[in-house]
């Protein structure tokens, strides 16, 4: 009895999802993209991690 409520509020979510318009914050984007100064998302810059990986790859 009670999925009209939950379907109606589904619908509404789904509705807003598919109508609206977000803000995208170009510049975030293109230093995530870009690959700027900041080397955090560098999961490869630990020579320790590269050498386990070809340790892997070989064995």
């Amino acid at each position: 009895m009670g999925r009209g409520r939950a379907k109606a509020k589904q619908t509404k979510v789904a509705r807003q999802l598919k109508y609206s318009t977000p803000h995208t914050d170009f510049d975030s984007l293109q230093r995530e993209l870009g690959g700027g100064s900041d080397k955090s998302y560098d999961s490869w810059s630990n020579e320790e991690n590269r050498t386990s990986e070809e340790e892997w790859r070989h064995a």
